[in-house]
C-alpha cells in the first residue's frame, strides 16, 4: 500500500509539474499593459513687477526660483536694489515677485523713467538706447518741450517703433 501512495503521490507532483510548465510556456493572454509616462508638473505663472526690464506675466517651470523669474523678465532694471531681494526664493503658482527699485530718484517712477527729467546717463540704461540717442532725446525735449506721451518718444530721431517696444515698459512721461 507504501508503493501506491508513493506512486499516486508521483503522479499528482508530476502532473502539478506540468501544469506549472505549461502555464509558464503558454502564450499570455488579453492586452498587453500599456505604462504611461508620468505626468508633466504644470509651469507656475508668476507676476514680475517693479525695477525690472519686462515687467509682465511670466511661466516658469516647478523648483523655479526668484532669480529665474528676474530673468526671464530680462534682468534688473537699472534702479533695482538687488540687496533688496531674496534671489534663491522659490517662487509658487499664483505668486508676485515684486522688485524693489531706488527710492528718492526723482527720475525713476514706479520702476520707470520719466522721459521728461531724466539724463543722458539714466536714459543710456534703456534697452535700445544708447549714449547717443540718450542725448538726442535729452536736445529734443530741450528744443521742443516736454514729451506729452511716452509715444512721442518716437519723434526723436534714432527712436523707431522696435526701441519703442523694448523701452515702452520702462519709460514714463511724469506722475
Amino acid at each position: 500500500m507504501k508503493n501506491f501512495l508513493n506512486i499516486v503521490y508521483g503522479v499528482l507532483i508530476g502532473l502539478l509539474a506540468a501544469g506549472i510548465i505549461w502555464l509558464a510556456a503558454s502564450r499570455p493572454r488579453g492586452e498587453a499593459v500599456a505604462l504611461l509616462p508620468s505626468p508633466t508638473p504644470a509651469s507656475l505663472a508668476v507676476y514680475v513687477t517693479g525695477a525690472v526690464v519686462n515687467p509682465g506675466l511670466y511661466h516658469l517651470p516647478p523648483g523655479s526660483r526668484v532669480a529665474d523669474a528676474v530673468d526671464a523678465a530680462g534682468g534688473f532694471s537699472a534702479n533695482a536694489e538687488t540687496d533688496r531681494i531674496n534671489l534663491a526664493a522659490s517662487v509658487a503658482n499664483g505668486e508676485q515677485v515684486d522688485v524693489p527699485g531706488v527710492s528718492g530718484n526723482e527720475h525713476i517712477i514706479l520702476g520707470r523713467i520719466n522721459i521728461n527729467t531724466a539724463t543722458a546717463d539714466e536714459l543710456d540704461t534703456l534697452p535700445g538706447i544708447g549714449p547717443t540717442t540718450a542725448q538726442e532725446i535729452v536736445d529734443y525735449r530741450t528744443q521742443n518741450g516736454p514729451f506729452q506721451t511716452i509715444q512721442d518718444i518716437m519723434n526723436v530721431p534714432g527712436v523707431g517703433p522696435s526701441t519703442y517696444d523694448l523701452i515702452k515698459n520702462l519709460i514714463t512721461v511724469g506722475p
